[in-house]
């Protein structure tokens, strides 16, 4: 087939040390895509990044036509046909959201802009680098040319985080989870919603609160380890969370591309436009989707009870905030 053009930024950093392996095996593209792999990072890092090029040469992977690491971005976005942002400026010691944001806000609209102006309008787009959802917001305004629906921010590895949490609870494995739903920002006011989730015990497929029948547990505990298992890992291994994020990204991306298995939806990062969930538009804002012909579309028509409906709106207003503060640094960048 045609080799196809996939971009990772950040490309010398630990998440993405885990994904280039299996984006270049084609564990996300399919097992007879070729492509090649265009790494970018600061100047910095290029050292560092050579060495990652060198492994990626060593793996003798058949289907890696090219690896071209750089450190500019006329380079890097040229005629993509993936990009997956996953470099962006870490949170420091001390350091308040607003500066996150605002070191965030220059680098995500210059990438943005240079997707404009070098990438296949056709290009999709996975922000990974945090704040996620108002990262890739910003990226997308910096891209007018490219449609709005072609951006997307990683909620997969809450999703994953979700299911698993509910197949450990069941004694299932995390296949026989699905429909999770997770809302709003990639942040601790995410709202993991297992309302709609089928789980299937013993050849039967049920609702997760009929099958778990401990509900004090699914608004409580269950919300709180997803919303804060970021941190945890970091506690627990003085690193972020590399391997599963890589696997969320490859679930995330393989999705995009192959579609959504029938019957199921997943949780993405998308702009919400459109929704009728009573979530503000103009929002990058977690929804559950279904994928076809590498297009999506919000799940319709789910009941939201009065619980889900204040969390959902929490989120909805810390993401109001988010933009309005990235808008304002906007303009000035």
């Amino acid at each position: 087939g045609e080799t196809i053009r996939v971009l990772v930024t950040g490309a010398a950093g630990q998440i993405a040390y885990s994904l280039l392996y299996s984006i270049a095996k084609g564990d996300v593209f399919g097992k007879d895509q070729p492509l090649v792999l265009v790494l970018l990072d600061i100047t910095p890092m290029m050292t560092v990044l050579e060495g990652v090029v060198m492994e990626l040469q060593d793996c003798a992977l058949p289907l890696l036509r090219e690896v071209i690491p750089t450190d500019k971005e006329e380079v890097a976005f040229k005629d993509l046909d993936i990009a997956i942002l996953v470099g962006s400026m870490p949170r420091r010691e001390g350091m308040e959201r607003k500066d996150l944001l605002k070191a965030n806000v220059k680098i995500f609209k210059s990438q943005g802009a240079a997707l404009d102006k070098y990438a296949k309008k056709t290009v999709k787009v996975v922000v990974v680098g945090n704040p996620a959802n108002t990262n890739c917001l910003i990226a997308s305004k910096s891209a007018p040319s490219i449609p709005k629906e072609n951006f997307s921010c990683l909620t997969r590895l809450d999703h994953n985080r979700a299911k698993s949490q509910i197949a450990m609870k069941l004694g299932v494995t995390a296949n026989d989870v699905k429909n999770v739903i997770i809302w709003g920002n990639h942040s601790s006011t995410q709202y993991p919603d297992v309302n709609h989730a089928k789980v299937n015990v013993k050849g039967k497929e049920v609702g997760v609160y009929e099958a778990i029948k401990d509900d004090s547990w699914l608004k409580g505990d269950f919300i709180l380890t997803v919303q804060q298992r970021g941190a945890a890992v970091i506690k627990a291994r003085k690193l972020s969370s590399a391997m599963s994020a890589a696997k969320a990204i490859c679930d995330h991306v393989r999705d995009i591309w192959f579609g959504t298995p029938a019957g199921e939806f997943v949780s993405m990062g998308v702009i919400s436009d459109g929704n009728s969930y009573g979530v503000p538009e103009d929002l990058l804002y977690s929804f559950p989707v279904v994928i076809k012909d590498k297009t999506w579309k919000f799940v319709e028509g789910l009941p939201i009870n009065d619980f889900s409906r204040e969390k959902m709106d929490l989120t909805a207003k810390e993401l109001t905030e988010e933009k309005e503060t990235a808008v304002e640094f906007l303009s000035s960048a």
